[in-house]
């Protein structure tokens, strides 16, 4: 009975135990769970499905589309403090692509030109005319005639000639007693391009000839015709154009960039596309001293062996010509010009620092010559490196709402020891030292695109079109030698080129989108111009996100109002102020 009552108070108190934990330790959990998911939800940032790069604290809407954020997938754990984490959404969106960087061995390197076929001017000849008269029968009918020297052209009727053949045939008679006179006759008839047998045969012959031959003194081809059967022609006047095409030459454009890589008596690799499955070579014969100021390009000069007639003047060709790497190097590393970012001195590609995530950092990088779509690296970036090659304005965009360091916040000082107003610290590109001459017409270039972007805010393709030919004219009238000094020059020379090219696309363009699409690469210019040489005026940069797939654009203005110069009417007030050029 004893041991039966034992039992039952162990069971009893088992139970006990078992409920309370039940009620008291069920909550117990619950409550440490809610406090997690609590505690979680505290720490979640929220963003937009269609706008990656809106990050806030708090649920709500986006502030761009009104759509409903939702929670960002965590990135900060792990990073350095320069780095930073895209989702996935947001690498998709903006179509950032990224590539592994390379050395390549320096006797592969060859630079790709493209040019065309041209006559040789030295071998060019003009044809003329000798006396004057009328041309009583032309003996070449058409251009491209290949004539011998010797070869009869035409014949003319001349009245002079018949008149001097008169005074021969006289001052032969007397020519005993009149030696000089006879003598100055024959030299008259000679400085005519008569031969001594013509001379010897009219002198002969007592009779005077009205019709006269012109014979070719040259061996080429007819490149142009410049009279006609029945014309008039006065003495030296020309009659043909003949161009000896044994020989060409290809002219090939090289940018100013270029200039130093090449040189007199270089070897060139030709190809043409009529004869794609061949190779040409040719050495470099002349590099032209003056730099063509409206397409930034000095030609170069190769001379070509036509004697099978390969080669057409006015013919396309594509150049190979050895790099010019100095015989100590090896190796060089290049990445394609898509992936580099500049701001006044600095060039900034983004490195990729984490394979398996998409982590990014912004390293500066010292670049050399351009060749092609490629710019070789002197310094800051190694092999293996993985860097983002498009979509690179999007990716410093998202560094700089994350307040991390890019291409316009100098440094990364945590938003955490700010206030509002200083979480992006922006980097005052160093002012460079330029007349008030050269402020002046860089202004002028200002206000030529302010007047650009209200025809795009009305959404206006013609007046867009005319303001960008106004743009693009005050571009190449930038006073270059207003810049004294070596380095102030050499940024000079950069930017304009920079300008006149795109300002050229924006002018060309035959559509609204074409015209946008260029503005905003004439946009970031001119930014970099005047940061970098001032107009005495305070310019403000906007930004909007949504442009070009959500990737983002900036614009310029001269005031604070967000007038969208990208969407016209369809999305006026699209974007915000970001920071402004003293």
């Amino acid at each position: 009975m004893k041991n039966r009552n034992i039992v039952l108070y162990v069971a009893l108190l088992a139970i006990g135990i078992f409920v309370g934990w039940i009620a008291f330790g069920g909550d117990s959990k619950k409550d440490t769970t809610h406090a997690h998911e609590a505690d979680s939800e505290k720490n979640t940032m929220w963003t937009c499905s269609m706008h990656p790069q809106i990050m806030q604290p708090e649920a709500g809407d986006c502030p761009i589309c009104g759509m409903d954020l939702i929670p960002a997938e965590s990135s900060a754990d792990g990073l350095l403090a320069d780095e930073f984490k895209l989702t996935e959404n947001a690498m998709a969106l903006a179509n950032v692509q990224t590539s592994i960087i390379g050395a390549r061995e320096a006797d592969g390197n060859t630079i790709k030109l493209s040019g065309k076929v041209v006559e040789n001017e030295e071998a060019n000849t003009v044809q003329v005319s000798y006396f004057s008269g009328r041309i009583e029968r032309l003996n070449v009918s058409v251009t491209g005639e290949d004539i011998r020297t010797g070869q009869l052209l035409a014949t003319i009727y001349s009245p002079e000639l018949y008149a001097a053949q008169q005074e021969l045939i006289t001052a032969a008679s007397i020519k005993e007693s009149q030696p000089a006179l006879y003598k100055a006759v024959r030299n008259k008839l000679k400085l005519w391009k008569l031969s001594e047998n013509q001379i010897n045969q009219i002198e002969e012959s007592g009779k005077v000839k009205e019709n006269f031959p012109v014979y070719a003194t040259v061996s080429g081809t007819v490149t142009e015709k410049m009279v006609a059967q029945g014309d008039y022609v006065k003495q030296g006047q020309p009659l043909l154009k003949i161009a000896n095409l044994n020989t060409v030459w290809g002219h090939f454009d090289v940018y100013e960039n270029q200039i130093d890589l090449f040189k007199k008596g270089q070897e060139v690799t030709v190809t043409t596309k009529a004869y794609s499955n061949k190779e040409f070579k040719g050495k470099v014969d002349f590099i032209n001293p003056t730099l063509n100021t409206k397409t930034r390009t000095v030609t170069l000069r190769v001379v070509l062996n036509n004697k099978d007639g390969i080669f057409k003047p006015g013919m396309f060709l594509e150049g190979q010509i050895d790099g010019g790497i100095t015989s100590g190097q090896t190796q060089e590393l290049t990445i394609p010009s898509s992936a580099v970012l500049w701001t006044g001195k600095r060039s900034v590609v983004y490195v990729k620092t984490n394979p398996n995530e998409s982590v990014f950092e912004m390293k500066e990088v010292l670049l050399g010559n351009r060749i092609g779509d490629s710019y070789k690296i002197v310094e800051g970036l190694s092999t293996g490196m993985e860097i983002v090659t498009n979509g690179t304005f999007t990716v410093d965009a998202a560094a700089q709402l994350q307040g991390k360091k890019s291409m316009m916040n100098a440094s990364n000082t945590s938003s955490a020891l700010k206030d509002d107003h200083s979480a992006h610290t922006i980097e005052k590109v160093e002012r460079l030292k330029v007349s008030e001459e050269f402020q002046k017409k860089l202004k002028i270039v200002y206000n030529s695109y302010i007047l650009l972007k209200d025809a795009l805010v009305e959404d206006d393709v013609e007046v867009a079109k005319g303001f960008s030919e106004a743009l693009f004219k005050n571009v190449n009238l930038l006073p270059l030698k207003e810049l004294k000094s070596t380095e102030v020059k050499k940024e000079g020379d950069r930017v304009k080129m920079e300008l006149e090219v795109s300002a050229r696309k924006t002018r060309d363009a035959k559509t609204i989108e074409g015209q946008r699409e260029s503005f905003e690469t004439v946009s970031l210019q001119l930014q970099n111009a005047i940061e970098l040489f001032g107009i005495n005026e305070e310019v403000y940069k906007l930004y909007c996100p949504m442009v070009n797939n959500d990737k983002g654009a900036y614009w310029l203005s001269t005031s604070k109002q967000v007038l969208n110069p990208y969407f016209g009417a369809a999305m006026l007030k699209c974007g915000e102020v970001k920071d402004s050029i003293e």
